[in-house]
Parts: C-alpha cells; sequence; structure tokens
C-alpha cells in the first residue's frame, strides 16, 4: 500500500475521528499515528481550528518508531545497547522526509557508506518488515511499541515529569507549519521544541532534498480539510 492509498483510507477517518474530539473533548491531547502521519496531523488541526478549540501544544504526530528504529540500528552498529542509545529525528514520518542525525550521536564514528546505509534503513525499515511477512502484514508490532513509548512519555510529562521525546508539532524551527524535532513535553503538553543543531553535509543535503516533499504532504492534508 502506497502513502497515496493510506492517504485515501485515512484522512477522511481522521478528520471524522478529529471532529468527534472537537465536539466532545476538546481539551484532549491528540497523538497521531495514523499515516501518513505528515498529512493527518494537518488535517486534524485544521479540523479542530474549524471548531475553534484547536491547541497546538496538545497535537502530536508520534513519531517514535523512527527513533526506535533508528536507536536499534544504531546500537547494533556501535555495538551499544538500544535502550541506552537516543538518536534525534528529524523531519517528518515518511521515507526521505525522515532525517535521523547521526553526526550527533555520541561517540559514533561512521563512514559515509554508514551513514547512508543506516539512513536508508531507518527510513524505509517499514519496507523490511512488509517483505519479511510476505506482504501478510506491516509493522504492527513496533508501532504499538512507539505508540506505547510516547503515550508513556506524556503521562509522565503530564505528572510532572521531565521528559523528551521526538515528534511531529506545530513548530517554527523550520518555515513549515509542522516539523518533527526534540520536544520537551510538560504538564501542557508541549512545553519546548527544540532546533536540530548543526548539520552534516550529508544531513544538510537531505535536509534540503526532503523539506519541498514535506512540505506538499502538509499542504495536501490542509487542502484536504478545507474540502470537507
Amino acid at each position: 500500500m502506497t502513502r497515496d492509498d493510506l492517504f485515501n483510507t485515512n484522512a477522511g477517518i481522521v478528520a471524522n475521528l478529529a471532529d468527534a474530539i472537537a465536539k466532545h473533548c476538546p481539551k484532549a491531547h491528540v497523538l497521531i499515528i495514523s499515516n501518513p502521519v505528515n498529512s493527518t496531523v494537518p488535517i486534524t488541526a485544521e479540523v479542530m481550528k474549524k471548531a475553534g478549540v484547536y491547541d497546538p501544544q496538545r497535537l502530536f504526530g508520534v513519531t517514535s518508531l523512527d527513533v526506535l528504529r533508528a536507536n536499534t540500528f544504531v546500537a547494533e552498529a556501535l555495538g551499544r545497547n538500544p535502550a541506552e542509545t537516543d538518536v534525534t529525528v528529524i523531519g517528518g514520518h515518511a521515507g526521505t522526509t525522515i532525517l535521523p542525525l547521526l553526526s550527533q550521536v555520541e561517540g559514533a564514528d561512521f563512514s559515509p557508506e554508514q551513514i547512508a546505509a543506516l539512513t536508508h534503513r531507518i527510513q524505509f525499515g517499514g519496507d523490511e518488515v512488509v517483505q519479511a511477512k510476505d506482504g501478510a502484514g506491516s509493522a504492527t508490532l513496533s508501532m504499538a511499541a512507539a505508540g506505547a513509548r510516547f503515550t508513556s512519555s506524556l503521562l509522565r510529562a503530564l505528572n510532572g515529569e521531565a521528559v523528551s521525546e521526538c515528534a511531529f508539532v506545530q513548530s517554527t524551527v523550520t518555515d513549515l507549519p509542522f516539523f518533527s524535532t526534540r520536544v520537551h513535553l510538560g504538564t501542557s503538553g508541549v512545553d519546548k521544541i527544540d532546533g536540530y543543531g548543526t548539520l552534516s553535509a550529508a544531513e544538510q543535503a537531505n535536509f534540503d532534498e526532503m523539506i519541498p516533499t514535506l512540505k506538499a504532504q502538509i499542504e495536501k492534508g490542509i487542502a484536504f480539510a478545507a474540502a470537507r
């Protein structure tokens, strides 16, 4: 199933759920994990804006699966424990819009070839799962783990604990209305949004290449919501 197929299936479902949230629990913290997240988060935002209840501190696109994959693959390459590895992943949550900042991994000295291979595997890790299942399924268990991780982190933050996670949120880090970087969570939801620091030459090239793609996917979601 392509991202376009996912959009055609999920856009209306997410919009209807956003309608219900806006009507019945407008103060809820809303975690969007339905793909394509790069489009479904903007859809949710626009629906809630129309209802007059949008709060950017309470809307999150869950990109934790990208982080889990990055932590796992980087830890394997370095001989570390994935549970003690924390890779920052920025951008969006689809293919080349996923940008792991491997140059910022403490103690790592990857070759250009390793960086290219790791980046591609993190971006397209879901394809490995589909191939392993011979088309009979996708990354359901790892997606569930990612959702559980982010939900747990948010609940801890709402309880007063200092927690940070990468998430696709409304942001001024770039010129795009939504972007994923490390987000500090607090008792109101989004507390502080980090920048992405200094990029390597390869990361900057990938960043520049993915921005138009991410912009188009965000705008597709906004246009869908406007046409309802």
